[in-house]
Parts: C-alpha cells; sequence; structure tokens
C-alpha cells in the first residue's frame, strides 16, 4: 500500500475532526458568552444540544455524500467534505457574541453546527472505505484503524492548540478574543487536507467495480432496500464506538471542570493523556483483529465496558487528580481496544456498490442518535441524578445492545471484498 495513500487519509481526515472537536473543548466558554446571563446548567447544556445538532445533521450528509462517493468516486467526496468542514469552522471564530446579536449569537452557531454536521456525515466513512478498500486482505483491520487514529491525532491537536492559546493569555483576554484563535486555524489547516486529498489516487475496489459496470445508480434507495440487515448489524455494533468516545473526548473535560471542580488545564491534560492512549491501543487491537478476528475482539471489549463501567465511575469520582486520571485512562484503554478492528468490519459489511452510502447511513445514524447526544445526556442524567453512576448504566445499556448484535454477526475478516 502506498505510504502517499495512508498518509492522505489520516491527514484529510485528521485535520476535520480537528475543526470537528474544538467546539467539544470550548463549552463552556462557549454557554458563557452565546447565551445570556443567568442559569449556568441550562446554558451549558443548551450548549451541548447545539453540539447535538450538528450529529442530526450527518444523517444527512450521510445521503449527499454516499451518493456522490458511490457514483463518482470516494476522493471526489472527502475533497468536497473537508472544503465544507474548513470553511464553517472558521466562521465559528468570525461570529458576534450574544452580547453583540442577541439570540442571533446561538442561531448562527446552530446552522454552523449543521453545516459542520453534513461535512462530517460524509467524511469519516469516507475515509474509512479509502482507506480499508486500498488495504491487503491481512492488513485490513490495521490500516482502517489509521482513520481512527487520525481522529484522536484531531482531537488531541485540537486540545494541544487550545493548552497553547490559553497558556499566555488572561481569563479576561481568552474570553474576549483569544479562544477565536483555534478555530480560525481551521481554515488553514482544513485547506492543507483539501490540497493533500485532491492529489491521491482513487479507491481500487471502487475503480474495478466501476470498469465492471456494478456501480448503482441510486444507492442511497439500494441500500435503504437491499442492506436493512447489514445497516442494522453496524449500527448496533458501533453503538458501543460513539458513545464511550465523545463521553471520553468530549464530555468528560466539561465533566473534569464543572462537575469534578478541576482547572480547564487539568481537562485537556487528561484529555490529552486519553488521546494518546486511544492512539496507542487502537491499532493494536486491530493488528490482533487481523489474526483471530474483528469479532472476538470487539466481544472483549464489549463485556469489558458492561462490568468495568461502574466501578471507574466510583473511581472517577473521587477527589484526587490521580484517581481522576487513573479511571480516564482505563477507560480510554477500553475505547481503544473496541473502536480498532470497527472501521475493517464496516467496510467488509457492506458491497462495494453500495459501501459509501451503508456506511455513512449506518454510522451516522447511530452516532446522531448516541454520540452526539452523548454529553448532553450525560450531563442532563448527572444534573437529574446528582451522581455520575447513571452514566455508567448509560455505557452498560450501549454494550449490550453491542453484545447482542455481535452475537448474530458473521466474521468476515478473512473474505475477499466484493
Amino acid at each position: 500500500m502506498r505510504k502517499k495513500i495512508l498518509i492522505a487519509g489520516m491527514l484529510g481526515n485528521g485535520l476535520e475532526w480537528y475543526d470537528y472537536a474544538l467546539y467539544a473543548y470550548m463549552t463552556l466558554i462557549i454557554s458563557k458568552l452565546f447565551f445570556p446571563a443567568g442559569d449556568e446548567a441550562a446554558h451549558l447544556l443548551a450548549t451541548l444540544g447545539i453540539f447535538a445538532v450538528g450529529f442530526v445533521a450527518r444523517p444527512f450528509g450521510a445521503v449527499l455524500f454516499g451518493w456522490i462517493g458511490d457514483r463518482f468516486g470516494r476522493r471526489t467526496a472527502l475533497v468536497l467534505s473537508i472544503f465544507m468542514m474548513a470553511v464553517p469552522t472558521g466562521c465559528i471564530g468570525l461570529l458576534p457574541t450574544y452580547e453583540m446579536i442577541g439570540v442571533f449569537a446561538p442561531l448562527l452557531l446552530t446552522l454552523i453546527r449543521i453545516l459542520q454536521g453534513l461535512s462530517l456525515g460524509g467524511a469519516f466513512c469516507g475515509s474509512m472505505t479509502f482507506l480499508v478498500e486500498h488495504a491487503p486482505l491481512r492488513r485490513r483491520g490495521l490500516v482502517g484503524s489509521a482513520s481512527l487514529v487520525s481522529l484522536a491525532i484531531g482531537f488531541l491537536l485540537g486540545s494541544i492548540i487550545a493548552s497553547l492559546v490559553k497558556a499566555p493569555l488572561t481569563s479576561a483576554q481568552y474570553e474576549s478574543w483569544g479562544w477565536r484563535i483555534p478555530f480560525l486555524l481551521g481554515i488553514a489547516i482544513g485547506f492543507i487536507g483539501l490540497y493533500i486529498r485532491r492529489h491521491c489516487e482513487e479507491s481500487p475496489a471502487y475503480e474495478t467495480a466501476k470498469q465492471e459496470g456494478s456501480l448503482s445508480k441510486t444507492p442511497v434507495r439500494d441500500t435503504l432496500t437491499q442492506e436493512g440487515r447489514h445497516m442494522a448489524q453496524a449500527i448496533g455494533i458501533y453503538l458501543t464506538v460513539t458513545m464511550p468516545f465523545y463521553l471520553l473526548s468530549a464530555y468528560f473535560i466539561t465533566f473534569t471542570e464543572h462537575s469534578l471542580h478541576r482547572t480547564m488545564q487539568e481537562a485537556l491534560m487528561l484529555n490529552t493523556v486519553n488521546m494518546l492512549i486511544v492512539m496507542v491501543v487502537c491499532p493494536l487491537s486491530a493488528w490482533l483483529s487481523d489474526r483471530i478476528g474483528r469479532k472476538k475482539i470487539l466481544t472483549i471489549g464489549a463485556l469489558l465496558f458492561f462490568g468495568a463501567s461502574v466501578p471507574l465511575f466510583t473511581l472517577v469520582s473521587q477527589p484526587d487528580l490521580l484517581s481522576i486520571m487513573l479511571a480516564q485512562a482505563i477507560f480510554a484503554m477500553l475505547v481503544g481496544l473496541y473502536t480498532g478492528p470497527v472501521p475493517a468490519l464496516l467496510v467488509e459489511i457492506f458491497p462495494t456498490r453500495l459501501r459509501y452510502t451503508g456506511m455513512a447511513l449506518s454510522y451516522n445514524i447511530s452516532a446522531a442518535l448516541f454520540g452526539g447526544t452523548a454529553p448532553m445526556v450525560c450531563q442532563w442524567l448527572m444534573n437529574r441524578t446528582g451522581n455520575s453512576y447513571s452514566i455508567a448504566y448509560y455505557v452498560m445499556a450501549c454494550a449490550f445492545v453491542s453484545l447482542v448484535t455481535l452475537y448474530f454477526y458473521r466474521d468476515r475478516h478473512e473474505e475477499v471484498l466484493a
């Protein structure tokens, strides 16, 4: 496999996730600046609700980019998606606050999140499809995990830049203008990814299907009518990727600051450690799945989530920083273990002629229902119960659904892509 393809797939995807992740890191300051002074808890919940709105748009992005990717090629869809991510991200850095334009501030922010959601609705699945379709049979899991590693890199890059921008500024300077800098940098970072993707070769599996004349002219309709069972499997399996990952990467920052009363610097430091752990464990898990199968690794991961969630959320609620760090680190290991084999598995479920659309719809439906809503639902659970055990039970419920789905899934890790 050419290094250029791997680098292009990883860099473009990582840069898009940097753009998308910044909102999660800026949740508390956005809740201050884009809503009127008053009920802090309500405004935080509203800000997390806008975060979720971006995910609601993602299934529509899946339809749009799935159609483009299956009709006109993976590369075309990926080039368009990164452009649609970079520009709205820069616009957040230019948005007037509630003090300046009143209720139009959160409305414009919501519109931008919808545009970002449309973009990411096709981008991530396109990256997974593009990489795995280029990969040799015995390395599909490992190569596919590069899309998840690059996702973690994007979140990590956002965390690092947010920390570097915050460090030399006073709180007043940061709230006044400093928070805008990472968003504005997203424009330049996005166009770097655009340049990289424009100079990549098309997927060989897609080119073969195109030459054979087997591509679908109506991929959305055909996917919905022919691939319902596979979509249900993909949604159920991905559930224990999307909810725990956004709990780890997005909500834990707010949870650490707001509920555990640690500083923003400590929350970002913990997030950096967590993302590094995911980046290490994820490819190891994927590599192992190339040898013993995706289903075995995912079943072990889901069982561990089910059994360890309550003890981990007991530990994370302790007052000392070491306990918080240890609990989050173990949770990050479980996230890396479960997510590693998933990109290859999603590619293997669907046929080439409908793969982009099938993956995009399944992934984004699962992400919209359980990933984007995870921070908001977890905060609502904290507001209602006052303890973190309710969040642990939510994780366990997701793991149970995935276990049931995996029981009926037939492993395809040794089969040639059809």
